[in-house]
């Protein structure tokens, strides 16, 4: 039996990722090339011509003297971290295919357990920033998902009391093949939140499978095509290809959350499902995954300590 080539992909080996990202100079230097690729530039005036403040790793402005640190405006700024310490929690986050706790990362990197959990929900953040951009194209199966264990006395799936409702959605090629996976938690499964949702992550000219769940019907408008299926005795078909992915999606982050962390909470579900959304979506190339989030890390604006407490839609 031939092996996946996807699956079986070498990735970004620990010496590899030491050769480039082993010392602060080289993190630095990355950082700087990500920032500004075609030279420096003030953020202040625009000018490209700068004075280094040793010292203080600092960039000055020759025209308008404004001083300016590699970090500041990125989502690495106020930090007291290396460099060498985020990039390497960066390689440990995108390489583990089943993520990884803030407590075995604080492990890893020699850190306190707080300042892990800011790295954890930081970089979090950056990938679900980065996840929002994507819009899905093709062939898409969606489906609604709920998010939290059967209560004691109560009942399971859909109308089941204290579960988080997720819309799942999987975009797959003229093979069937998975390409990319959007998971979103929403307020509620109604046809306006269901709209919404199908708006800002659908491409118009997509087509899209769902069950016969009333609220998935909002996205008539929205694409080029959309067609409903009575999933009632779908399953009990071995040959069955139809929601195989979406489904199997759903399930493989479900076990992987349960067994990496044990339990998230509800208000917090976004960031992690983005980070399992964010590594499938660049899994065809996992050794260009560690700069990928450098990059999208250097392009995010600070998050004070206060904006990871919150919720996130």
């Amino acid at each position: 039996m031939p092996k996946n080539q996807v699956q079986f992909q070498k990735g970004l080996s620990l010496t590899a990722f030491n050769s480039t990202y082993g010392t602060e100079e080289k993190c630095r230097e990355k950082l700087f090339k990500v920032r500004w690729p075609n030279g420096y530039e003030c953020p202040k005036c625009g000018h490209n011509h700068f004075y280094l403040v040793s010292l203080r790793n600092l960039y000055q402005c020759a025209q308008c003297r404004h001083q300016s640190s590699l970090i500041s405006g990125t989502v690495f700024a106020s930090s007291k971290l290396p460099l060498t310490t985020w990039f390497l929690g960066i390689f440990l986050i995108t390489q583990s295919k089943e993520g990884i706790s803030a407590l075995n990362l604080r492990r890893l990197l020699g850190i306190s357990f707080n300042a892990a959990m800011r790295i954890k929900h930081k970089l979090q953040h950056v990938m679900k920033k980065a996840d929002n951009l994507l819009v899905l194209e093709g062939l898409v199966e969606l489906d609604d998902a709920y998010w939290g264990g059967k209560r004691k006395g109560g009942k399971r799936g859909r109308g089941a009391p204290g579960k988080t409702p997720v819309l799942a959605a999987v975009s797959r090629n003229e093979k069937g093949h998975p390409i990319h996976m959007r998971l979103s938690k929403v307020n509620s499964f109604t046809s306006s939140e269901v709209k919404r949702w199908s708006l800002k992550h659908l491409h118009r000219d997509c087509v899209v499978i769902t069950d016969c769940f009333s609220p998935l019907k909002a996205i008539d408008d929205t694409v080029a095509a959309h067609g409903s299926i009575n999933a009632s005795n779908l399953y009990d078909n071995p040959e069955n290809k139809i929601f195989h992915w979406v489904n199997t999606m759903i399930g493989n982050v479900k076990r992987a959350i349960h067994g990496t962390y044990h339990s998230v909470s509800s208000k917090h579900l976004p960031r992690y499902l983005a980070e399992f959304s964010f590594r499938f979506n660049n899994r065809f190339c996992m050794a260009a995954m560690v700069g990928s989030l450098i990059r999208h890390a250097a392009a995010t604006s600070p998050i004070p300590q206060r904006f990871l407490k919150l919720a996130e839609e």
